[in-house]
């Protein structure tokens, strides 16, 4: 287990002796017995200027510390409701070291959130994410609101954000219950994030902390208390160590991205749903063959590690976000949560996986160990072996999916292939082979896969990206088998050694292989040898139909991934090249970056916090 990892502990529902919410952890209560929404509105609204000071303005950052029941969010969110001259968007990004289940959560929503806030509360609690450590990012108000909700322990978390504060909450426990919330440390971290003119509110009142924020960075003062409080802190942040800041952008902004497979197509949807033109450029289609065309199933689903690596923790927000971006598509194109029982490779892993689980302590309703009767009874055929199972596996269906997402009301699809790029005013002139311009914007994003690495060579960009240069197309296939071969197919995704999908209609898909050095990728008897073997050998029993098969007679799909050091993704701005960006090296994991790195390029092109944390950015950052 890695050293830096910390296992989240969910909160437990207690009172105190009068009735109240506490916290046994802190030995201290959740708010003033006067009310919460009182003393949201007096400390914490009032004491940052709101909601005057977000007026005229076109978006505004609050960070909370300490998010409990999400009351202050949740006065927050009605204010900005209530005032007709309030910011076109709100974020609101929040710490909680002790995070209730969705379940407890809307039990004391339903208790403590008044009638002024209880259809909100309602929401918040339907959106509320599972009890997995790092950030969740939840949208409101067609995502006008969102709330970037951090779970673990905010010392940790507080260097990882990445964000432009207007106006901070500080609301953890007691000083002198909870420490480390108000600690010299985290309260720097906090500073650094602070806007210009950005203010703090907080009901604690003691000469110790107010010393500790102005070290921090913040002007302090008291100001009249609330609840029989006789005083609260307020005041703003100084000057000086702020971190840079990106402005938000105003005007609707033009976009080109180059590329329409899943890398593109989930940049698009994130940058148009934030009122951007984007123009994408499809190789496949000027060819005559959208990118994707026939591949009828695929699997999305979450890796797990024993010391919840980067790669693991990507992953796991990568499926939260495509969940929350796809889930509305329609015709098809939504992902179907069927669960993914994933076999380990050999029977005498099954206490090494239990050890891994119940150090990760993740809730057993996201991964659970299971035998293979019970991985047998969930996937509806008998299986080899047990496994995990992950209740959110989804089952995918690419080239729906796509098409869905480049529909988005904003983007135009142009059939096109980039050869290289060169600087246009202010941005960039995307231009083909001849030298003809295809399209041009002060914002263009290279999703173009392999491809990216010969337009990046062919312009004379790819010199300081020693990593993007050791990029590699590795082809693969997959092959689509009649359900009835497999009585019917299984009922959720079966993954480990290959993997076998449901019935989508038309069949159920099989695969995959990995081809290094091929010329081509295509459909051949080879391949499906090799597909059909590998979801033979997660399955136990008899299937006369399946072995029937002929490997080079069934339909198939044939593609590339575009594979990189470290099988990380590489995206983010060029340092050397600004205005070009990148979003390349998905490998076999399109499904999981592809919206999750939508939102991280348009949340740092629109200056909103980030969905990722600043240590993960850093390790997909183009180099």
């Amino acid at each position: 287990m890695s050293a830096t990892y910390l296992p989240l502990t969910p909160a437990v529902v207690d009172y105190d002796a009068d009735g109240r919410l506490f916290s046994a952890a802190y030995g201290d209560v959740y708010h003033s017995p006067s009310g919460a929404l009182g003393q949201a509105e007096h400390v914490f609204l009032r004491g940052n200027g709101l909601p005057e000071r977000w007026r005229g303005r076109a978006s505004f950052t609050v960070c909370e510390t300490g998010f409990g029941l999400g009351l202050n969010f949740l006065a927050l969110w009605k204010a900005w409701r209530d005032d007709p001259q309030r910011p076109a968007t709100l974020h609101v990004v929040a710490m909680e070291g002790y995070p209730f289940s969705r379940e407890d959560l809307s039990a004391l929503l339903a208790r403590y959130a008044t009638e002024p806030l209880a259809e909100l509360a309602r929401r918040l609690a339907a959106q509320w994410p599972a009890l997995l450590p790092g950030l969740h990012r939840l949208e409101f108000e067609n995502g006008a609101v969102t709330l970037t909700l951090g779970f673990g322990d905010a010392q940790v978390l507080a260097p990882r954000l990445s964000a432009r504060v207007d106006a901070f909450f500080l609301d953890g426990f007691a000083p002198e219950h909870n420490p480390r919330m108000w600690a010299l440390p985290l309260l720097r971290d906090l500073a650094a994030l602070a806007a210009p003119g950005a203010t703090v509110a907080t009901w604690a009142c003691t000469g110790e902390l107010r010393r500790t924020l102005q070290e921090a960075g913040f002007d302090v003062r008291r100001a009249p208390g609330y609840g029989g409080k006789w005083h609260m802190t307020v005041g703003a942040a100084s000057a000086e160590g702020r971190k840079a800041v990106v402005a938000s952008r105003v005007g609707q902004a033009h976009a080109v991205v180059v590329g329409a497979g899943l890398a593109g197509a989930g940049i698009a949807q994130a940058l148009a749903g934030r009122g951007w033109r984007v123009t994408v450029l499809d190789a496949g289609r000027a060819h005559g063959e959208p990118t994707h065309a026939g591949h009828l199933a695929a699997a999305l689903t979450p890796v797990v590690a024993r010391d919840d690596n980067a790669r693991a923790r990507l992953s796991r927000a990568g499926s939260e976000r495509a969940l929350a971006r796809w889930q509305g598509l329609a015709g098809g194109a939504a992902p179907r949560v069927c669960g993914t029982v994933q076999v380990e490779r050999d029977a005498g892993r099954s206490a090494a996986l239990a050890d891994t689980l119940d150090a990760l302590a993740f809730p057993a309703d996201w991964v659970r160990q299971v035998d293979r009767d019970e991985a047998s009874a969930l996937a509806g055929l008998p299986l080899a072996r047990g496994g995990v199972f992950f209740a959110q596996g989804m089952l995918v269906q690419p080239g729906r999916l796509i098409e869905a997402l480049l529909t988005t009301a904003g983007v135009t699809l142009l059939p096109g292939q980039a050869a290289r790029v060169t600087r246009a005013g202010q941005g960039w002139s995307v231009q083909d082979a001849s030298g003809a311009e295809l399209a041009q914007a002060d914002t263009v994003i290279l999703a173009n896969a392999a491809g990216a690495r010969a337009v990046l060579s062919d312009s004379g960009l790819l010199d300081p990206l020693p990593r993007v240069a050791q990029m590699h197309a590795l082809a693969g296939e997959v092959t689509l088998v009649p359900a009835a071969a497999l009585a019917g197919g299984p009922r959720c995704i079966v993954g480990g050694e290959g993997y076998l999908l449901p019935d989508v209609g038309a069949g159920c898909v099989v695969g995959s292989t990995y081809v290094h050095d091929a010329t081509e990728a295509r459909i051949g008897a080879e391949g499906q040898r090799v597909t059909l073997g590998k979801a033979a050998g997660l399955l136990s029993g008899h299937f006369p139909d399946f072995d029937a098969l002929v490997p080079g007679s069934l339909p198939g799909w044939a593609g590339w991934r575009a594979v990189l050091p470290g099988r990380l993704p590489a995206v983010g701005e060029l340092p050397h090249a600004p205005g070009l960006w990148l979003a390349v090296g998905y490998a076999s994991r399109g499904l999981s970056w592809s919206a999750l790195m939508g939102d991280v390029i348009a949340a740092r092109l629109m200056g909103e916090p980030s969905p990722l944390e600043s240590d993960l950015a850093q390790l997909i950052s183009p180099r």
